[in-house]
């Protein structure tokens, strides 16, 4: 009855990636269901791992990291684990033949924040933010092109810039959180006890870029992924200009969101678009 257990882990994997985010869970639904099911897979692997160093601060999160991390090359290995959430991840590896540096270069990422509280230069900021999202980004397009290389090749570097666009966002937009409960600073260079206009604004700036040079690879993406990606795309671009418009103090002071309602404005621009090529 093995087949009943895979079954039931990836049903794990969908429960992990609604509960946790409504805005992805929202975009993964809009793919198509021949590749949505692995993108689940890779978000509850990414989302456990963040979540022992980001959340559980009354449990050694170092001794669960390193259990984590055991189980997973154990799973790999063995094709199997009793961990649902890794069982469906190594199933999604092995599918499209993932390269092992991807998700090694996340694992750094993620323990680096078990300890790294300051990001002093921007080549240890961006060593971060290639492992803890632009390889995200490379994971989740090997499952879109469904293992065409050559595809892959050629939208490496969108995917990349769209990781690290996301991930931009979600640090500016969780400044207080990630400043007050985990005493981090991603961002080399800047004073998050003030953070003034300019500096917010070479951030906002910097990230704009990165979704320029995204979308370029979106309109290429196959048409199975399209509209999901898109979806997201519009979304975080949505919550940057929100930000964009915020004072710079306030921003560290409360949490920016998109409204549910305008979260719906969004999904019918993206499906407009991506139904009449209107990008």
């Amino acid at each position: 009855m093995k087949a009943t257990f895979d079954l039931v882990s990836k049903l794990c994997s969908k429960e992990v990636t609604q509960s946790y985010s409504t805005s992805f869970s929202i975009a993964t639904r809009l793919l198509a269901p021949s590749i949505r099911q692995d993108i689940y897979n890779i978000y509850g692997f990414v989302r456990f791992a963040d979540e022992i160093v980001d959340t559980f601060h009354d449990y050694d999160k170092e001794f669960l990291f390193n259990r984590f991390e055991e189980d997973l090359y154990l799973a790999l290995e063995q094709k199997i684990s009793l961990n649902p959430i890794l069982n469906c991840f190594q199933e999604t590896v092995h599918k499209y033949d993932i390269p092992k540096e991807l998700y090694v270069a996340f694992l750094k990422s993620m323990r680096t924040d078990l300890h790294k509280t300051t990001y002093l230069s921007q080549k240890e900021f961006q060593d971060y933010i290639y492992g803890s999202a632009d390889v995200v980004g490379l994971m989740c397009l090997k499952v879109f092109v469904k293992g065409n290389q050559e595809k892959y090749d050629e939208l490496k570097e969108s995917a990349m810039r769209l990781g690290s666009a996301f991930q931009k966002v979600n640090f500016l937009r969780d400044l207080k959180a990630d400043y007050e409960n985990l005493d981090r600073s991603y961002f080399p260079n800047a004073n998050l006890e003030q953070l003034d206009e300019l500096t917010k604004n070479e951030i906002i700036q910097e990230i704009e870029e990165d979704f320029s040079q995204a979308l370029h690879g979106i309109t290429k993406l196959p048409v199975e992924a399209k509209l999901g990606v898109y979806t997201a795309y519009i979304y975080f671009y949505k919550l940057l200009n929100k930000l964009k418009r915020t004072p710079s103090l306030k921003i560290k002071e409360q949490r920016i969101r998109v409204s549910n309602y305008q979260k719906a404005g969004l999904l019918a621009k993206s499906y407009i678009s991506c139904r009449f090529n209107l990008f």
